[in-house]
């Protein structure tokens, strides 16, 4: 009976552990990223009162007899399952879908977590709210051309998101055409004056219109913005002009590397001839001197400014050799376009954006987009063997694994999805079911010690 009384202890022990956890479960449904946990139960040792015999010839085997002594927590298991996806609209609101865990600092201490609840304090760095932690990553640095470049092979560090911060203008390099020239036009002779020229190609009524004229701001080293217009008009069957000018340029040129590496150029030279196939796709541009009709179809146009003595080029691209994919001449209306120039003025950082891999853009006041860094993520061979820390943090412990860094896709990393906060996996259908199947059996494990005691009594009343 006493082993009974001691029996129905360790039960009400155990289960009172179990109702520990089902509470802070339950008290922790609504905590963002929390993981929710579960008890498992096993038996203590028994003791033996008679071992077990083998079999004879007369007789068969007899197996041991033993008396358990009570149960015990066997573990407390952590339940990494996903938890669903609330979405907020903040963009700083980070949820992982699939495995890691995003990276936090505290000075030199680690620490891991699900919630994504993140915010840019005053000196731009992004850190968890509730206590400053700052997350981890790695930030842009510009390589020598000028480009931000991520290095994701490098340790971890502070992520900063540098609010209106300058962005210096950029001059422009190239201009890309996507455009079509209508072949159903008929051409401009040779011997037209350049202002006739311009009038047929200016033409108020299109039916008579005999060419187009593109233009597209282009900007200088000091973010200065300068048009850049080009003249084009029918010359012959299969065959177009361009005349390219330009607003406050001096010395201006134009020239093409040719197919065979040579490149002649000559000073003054305004235009260009383009040639097509009868189909209406481009497959050449001439400078007078050199002719390019293979790979990338495009033409340098060279220049100095007022006050800056430095020669400018501005690359223009006109499309591949035998494709539609750029200056194209199909019996259609005009279309000629310059769609795209990489230059701008000088601007401020007024936003930025996180995409599903991690990367942070910064968005600028002058149109300007540039990568600013990359959120780093965590997993780990054994996530279960994690040791919470509080503050919805996990740390490593010596059965978790080192922490395994990378990027959102790479090594069995999840997606990050931002605007969105992972919920709680806590199901409360679960916990309360677990709850009633709890308050059971430490309900019964009273029952025994109360029996028990019961029983101890009559055995003390046989002396009277």
């Amino acid at each position: 009976m006493m082993r009974t009384l001691y029996a129905g202890v360790s039960g009400l022990k155990n289960h009172q552990v179990r109702m520990d956890v089902i509470g802070n479960n339950i008290s922790n449904v609504n905590t963002n990223g929390f993981k929710s946990e579960r008890v498992n139960f096993q038996d203590m040792i028994s003791q033996l009162m008679s071992g077990a015999s083998e079999p004879r010839d007369n007789v068969g085997g007899v197996n041991p007899k033993q008396v358990g002594l009570g149960s015990m927590v066997a573990s407390v298991d952590k339940l990494m399952h996903q938890g669903a996806l609330q979405t907020t609209s903040k963009n700083t609101d980070l949820a992982i879908s699939g495995e890691g865990f995003f990276v936090l600092a505290d000075g030199s201490k680690k620490f891991y977590t699900r919630n994504g609840n993140f915010d840019v304090d005053k000196e731009g760095w992004l850190v968890n709210p509730a206590n400053g932690m700052r997350l981890q990553g790695w930030n842009a640095t510009k390589s020598s051309d000028g480009k931000p470049n991520v290095n994701t092979a490098a340790d971890t560090e502070n992520l900063k998101v540098p609010l209106f911060q300058k962005e210096p203008a950029k001059e422009t390099s190239f201009v890309r055409f996507k455009s079509n020239l209508n072949s159903s036009v008929q051409a401009i002779p040779a011997g037209v004056s350049d202002a006739d020229r311009v009038k047929m190609i200016m033409d108020a009524d299109p039916a008579k219109r005999r060419g187009h004229i593109t233009s597209m701001n282009v900007f200088d080293d000091q973010g200065v913005e300068h048009t850049l217009k080009v003249f084009m008009w029918k010359s012959d069957t299969n065959k177009w002009t361009a005349s390219v000018a330009m607003q406050g340029a001096e010395q201006l040129s134009v020239d093409v590397t040719g197919s065979n590496g040579q490149n002649t150029e000559v000073a003054g030279n305004t235009r260009l001839t383009l040639g097509f196939s009868p189909d209406g796709r481009l497959t050449s541009v001439s400078d007078g001197a050199d002719m390019r009709n293979q790979d990338n179809l495009n033409a340098k146009v060279s220049f100095r400014l007022a006050g800056n003595p430095a020669v400018k080029n501005i690359e223009l691209r006109l499309g591949e050799a035998g494709q539609v994919d750029g200056i194209t001449q199909f019996s259609s209306a005009f279309t000629t376009k310059a769609v795209e120039q990489d230059g701008y003025t000088m601007g401020y950082m007024e936003a930025f954006e996180i995409n599903d891999t991690g990367m942070i853009t910064g968005v600028y006041s002058n149109g300007a987009r540039n990568i600013l860094g990359q959120v780093a993520l965590a997993n780990f061979t054994n996530p279960e063997g994690l040791t919470k820390s509080g503050q919805n943090n996990f740390v490593e412990s010596i059965n978790s694994g080192n922490a395994i860094i990378g990027t959102s896709g790479i090594q069995g990393l999840g997606g990050i999805n931002a605007g969105f906060l992972e919920m709680s996996n806590v199901d409360l259908a679960d916990q309360f079911t677990d709850m009633i199947v709890t308050q059971r059996g430490f309900q019964a494990n009273s029952r025994s010690i109360t029996t028990a005691d019961q029983m101890l009594q009559e055995l003390l009343g046989l002396k009277r």
